[in-house]
């Protein structure tokens, strides 16, 4: 197929301490962001933290600002405002951590058509989330990723060597952790369509983790008389080429998303690309590295 990159010698290994420190960095967000997602003061959607979303067509276009003040006039205040010009939709999100959030759509449409009465509007879609519905959800979010870890960890273990399924499980975590910590540094909201990207890009991330595994157990038997070291760097360098036209391949398909995916994939999308670009760079710079310390001096070398 394809080769973008022929006869590269990259010493991937002898970058894996800049790496580690760069991987320190992305975790420690990603720490600091499950810390606020579980004590609330994260920027939940009503999935997490309870509340309302209605998403109401007008027969013409309505400015955002008389929206607003078609709600506050009614005593609704908070309200999250999200404009859909093209097809003259506006998404309203009021979040609540009380059971207050229960019949406030009704609220919402009745104020909308008494103090916007030179409009018609259509209800497309009504969501209403109770706190202890999120609180639950939240806490299922976070038993979700943790099974899927245990599960790499299972399979990888089982495939290669204990090392091996170490240093896909520390790359799963790392990537998951990444992405989580730019969306909390972002300011973007976080709910169940974020876990859905996060379980979707360990699953990326393992398959590309696992291309680069394959060719070192394929050259520890061909290379057995060579250093650990040597043997993943030479490996990662034949499968270079093919990690970068699958990412690029992946990246291309996502910004598609991105664009033209419309409002209700726009956030998977972006979750998405932050994901392609952290596995593909954690496949080198962190699973490798990893089994590389975790083995030992001459760890990888089997009878």
């Amino acid at each position: 197929m394809i080769e973008l990159i022929k006869k590269s010698n990259y010493d991937f290994m002898g970058k894996r301490y800049i790496a580690f420190a760069v991987s320190g960095v992305l975790s420690i967000l990603g720490i600091l962001a499950i810390i606020a997602v579980a004590r609330g003061t994260a920027n939940l959607g009503i999935d997490f933290a309870g509340g309302t979303a209605i998403q109401i067509k007008f027969d013409k276009p309505t400015n955002l600002h008389d929206v607003r003040g078609a709600l506050e006039h009614d005593g609704i205040n908070g309200a999250e405002l999200q404009d859909l010009p093209t097809v003259n939709k506006i998404l309203i999100v009021l979040k609540q951590k009380d059971e207050k959030a229960v019949g406030l759509s009704e609220k919402v449409i009745s104020a909308l058509e008494k103090n916007l009465r030179d409009t018609k509007l259509t209800v497309d879609s009504v969501a209403e989330i109770g706190p202890k519905v999120g609180k639950r959800l939240r806490v299922d979010a976070m038993w979700a990723v943790i099974a899927s870890v245990i599960g790499i960890l299972a399979y990888v273990g089982w495939r290669f060597q204990f090392s091996f399924s170490v240093g896909a499980t520390v790359a799963t975590f790392h990537d998951v952790l990444a992405v989580l910590g730019l969306f909390y540094v972002l300011g973007r909201e976080m709910n169940l369509i974020l876990l859905t990207a996060l379980l979707t890009i360990a699953g990326y991330s393992l398959t590309d983790t696992v291309v680069v595994f394959d060719r070192i157990r394929e050259n520890l038997r061909l290379m057995f008389k060579e250093t650990p070291e040597f043997i993943i760097n030479r490996s990662i360098n034949e499968v270079l080429s093919r990690t970068i036209i699958t990412s690029l391949t992946v990246i291309l398909a996502t910004i598609s998303l991105f664009i033209f995916g419309g409002e209700v994939l726009h956030e998977f999308a972006l979750a998405m690309l932050f994901g392609v670009a952290v596995g593909t760079y954690s496949s080198v710079f962190v699973a490798s590295p990893v089994v590389l310390l975790w083995s030992g001096k001459d760890p990888l070398v089997k009878k």
